[in-house]
């Protein structure tokens, strides 16, 4: 009998709609694609026909640090708060997966495990937590600091803060309620209640939650850290990775290091789902789709080229010289540490000037499947046979055209390899994924 073939995972990565700069400019693209709930309401149910596995909104804790000049041409300074967001949308789908971002930081435990368990339970048990740690240092102005928390500390405090909020997501057993009744006034059993308690430190919280075990257990926990940190945060408590690879050797070393790591802490290899972003756009030949791409990169103005070339580096670059190198004594940054190297390596790489090194982050610079339905359908397989992921974090290049170039010409063509589902055959996330349900850590 024949093994059945390895299946892609798919979730569709909104930020707010794309990670692309120049997504809101291209001709047919919705402009304010980000801040509608008609058009968001679509692209979702666009993707639950297309059976993606989920729909994942990232989110910012303050306007991207970036000159005025350059942040007035940016579609990310306006965005629904994803809670709200997902919240919606998950009253018009019945399938696909809600996963959001939900900063260790600047949020406390009980407030996220109040609102994922809300979410999970208003979608049947389809939420996802998207664990961050923020690195945006502008975000430490909106909640009463001066200066960013450091990055060693943000990981300390997000290793506890998880602990915590999976803790207070087993508050009460799965049964709890089960005995309610109306003749006795009884609403619940006591017995099958736990008080966290939790004394760490950096954190103090009693608990109970109040409200029910969520319908998965515990939402989907989710991380995308590709620091050393984050790699270790990834292999002690994640069950979907988000990252960012450049290239297909890179992803194996990290796909190995990632899985590698969650063994050594007694976890099964398969219990956590390793899904590259991937920007893919498809046209009828592969020239065709890289026209598409130029004409979309031709979009990004230079003002917010150097912007995002900063924010990736940590530091200013608008005083560097547009048609040098980057210069070799860039300092150190308090932001993201993955950030800042990738972008010194693809230069040196590549040898590209500071504006061509520009131009690329100012549009998007990380992984691009770039072709035909039959090409980017050999590409993601290649992937997915050699070790280097279990599917792709799909980040479109605009919309709706780019949504609908994925579900309607790419997933049939991966659906007619075997390669993607043709149907859901469970209703949870957890159940698109392959993942267990968390047992309860304090009831049996």
């Amino acid at each position: 009998m024949a093994t059945p073939k390895k299946q892609l995972h798919l979730t569709a990565f909104m930020r707010p709609v794309s990670l692309h700069t120049g997504a809101w400019r291209y001709p047919g693209a919705v402009p304010n694609a980000n801040f509608s709930l008609p058009h968001l309401k679509s692209f979702i149910q666009k993707l639950e026909a297309a059976k993606f596995d989920a729909f994942f909104m990232a989110d910012h804790l303050a306007v991207l640090n970036m000159p005025i000049e350059a942040l007035q041409r940016s579609h990310t300074v306006t965005s629904f708060e994803p809670f709200t967001l997902l919240s919606a949308l998950s009253a018009v789908t019945e399938k696909i997966g809600l996963a959001a971002t939900a900063s260790t930081t600047y949020d406390e435990p009980y407030h996220v495990a109040r609102r994922f368990a809300s979410l999970d339970h208003l979608s049947s048990g389809r939420a996802a937590w998207n664990i961050v740690t923020t690195g945006n240092p502008e975000s430490a102005k909106n909640f009463g600091l001066d200066e960013h928390v450091e990055h060693s500390e943000r990981y300390k405090r997000a290793r506890e803060f998880y602990e915590v909020v999976t803790g207070l997501w087993d508050s009460f057993a799965d049964d709890a309620f089960a005995s309610r009744s109306q003749e006795s006034g009884i609403y619940f059993d006591p017995s099958k209640l736990h008080v966290l308690n939790h004394k760490g430190e950096s954190l103090k919280v009693r608990g109970p939650l109040n409200i029910a075990r969520p319908v998965q257990g515990w939402p989907v926990i989710v991380q995308a850290g590709q620091s050393e940190p984050g790699k270790q945060l990834a292999a002690e408590t994640a069950e979907v990775v988000f990252c960012s690879p450049k290239d297909i050797q890179g992803a194996k070393e990290l796909y190995e290091d990632i899985k590698g790591r969650a063994e050594k802490y007694g976890r099964n290899r398969d219990s956590l789902r390793i899904l590259p972003a991937a920007l893919v756009i498809v046209g009828d030949t592969v020239q065709d789709a890289k026209e598409k791409r130029l004409k979309l990169d031709s979009l990004v103005h230079y003002d917010s080229a150097i912007a995002s070339l900063s924010i990736a580096l940590g530091s200013d670059a608008s005083g560097f010289d547009p048609d040098g190198p980057l210069p070799e004594d860039i300092p150190d940054t308090n932001a993201s540490k993955t950030g800042r190297a990738g972008v010194i390596k693809l230069a040196r790489d590549e040898g590209l000037t500071v504006k061509q090194l520009a131009q690329r982050y100012g549009g998007y610079a990380g992984l691009a499947f770039v072709g035909t339905p039959q090409s980017i359908a050999d590409e993601m397989e290649e992937w997915l046979s050699h070790g280097a992921a279990d599917g792709f974090t799909v980040t479109f290049p605009f919309v709706p055209q780019g949504i609908d170039d994925v579900t309607q010409r790419l997933v049939p063509e991966l659906q007619r390899r075997g390669l993607f589902r043709t149907e859901y055959e469970g209703s949870t996330l957890r159940e698109h994924l392959g993942l267990a349900r968390p047992n309860n850590r304090f009831f049996t």
